[in-house]
């Protein structure tokens, strides 16, 4: 039997422009499929029913919290944009790459995937074993490509912990995935139909 060499093995830095759009989208839906299993393990781990997360609503109210949110997020987002050097607010050409050449039916499909997944891990499963503030740290280290940047990492981190806290208020996940979906889809919107102004 012929002995594994790990000496064999190289390791190198891929950069986003290495990697083809078709190649970026299968990564970026297996990553969420996993994101998805994952919650739904540590949800019934904890002796709870994944599904009743997903119970249906009976008002307005969570969805308003939720746009309401969203649209706050947002303002601050386009306002920090508006005002701070591009490269600080750079994530590498992920976001870009990601959205800039979809006609706006995937932009959605994409947003309510990343949203539903995210939410279901993160507040769904996480937030209810460790509180909304150890959650968004960790939310905001998955986010690898912010961490070169402390601005956007802050961001990321109080845009997680905001999420929380309207999870705690709210009780419903409706709340967050709807505010992620309208975070995510107007941003993938902003980035698509400004390349296409360009």
């Amino acid at each position: 039997m012929k002995k594994f060499n790990w000496k064999n093995i190289k390791i190198r830095k891929v950069s986003i422009h290495d990697i083809d759009d078709r190649l970026l989208l299968i990564n970026l839906y297996v990553t969420q499929a996993a994101t998805f299993i994952i919650g739904m393990i540590l949800i019934i781990f904890q002796s709870r029913n994944p599904f009743s997360l997903f119970a249906p609503i009976h008002s307005w109210s969570p969805l308003i919290w939720g746009a309401a949110f969203a649209a706050l997020v947002l303002i601050a987002d386009l306002a920090v944009t508006r005002f701070v050097p591009d490269d600080v607010m750079d994530d590498g050409g992920v976001n870009d790459r990601i959205f800039r050449n979809r006609p706006l039916w995937h932009i959605a499909v994409l947003s309510a995937v990343v949203a539903i997944c995210e939410e279901l891990l993160f507040r769904g499963a996480i937030q209810h074993a460790i509180g909304p503030y150890w959650t968004s740290i960790l939310f905001a280290a998955i986010h690898v490509r912010y961490l070169q940047h402390w601005l956007m990492t802050g961001m990321v981190f109080s845009i997680s912990y905001g999420l929380g806290w309207i999870y705690d208020q709210t009780g419903t996940l409706w709340t967050v995935i709807f505010a992620h979906f309208l975070i995510d889809f107007i941003m993938g919107c902003i980035i698509r139909y400004r390349r296409e102004e360009a």
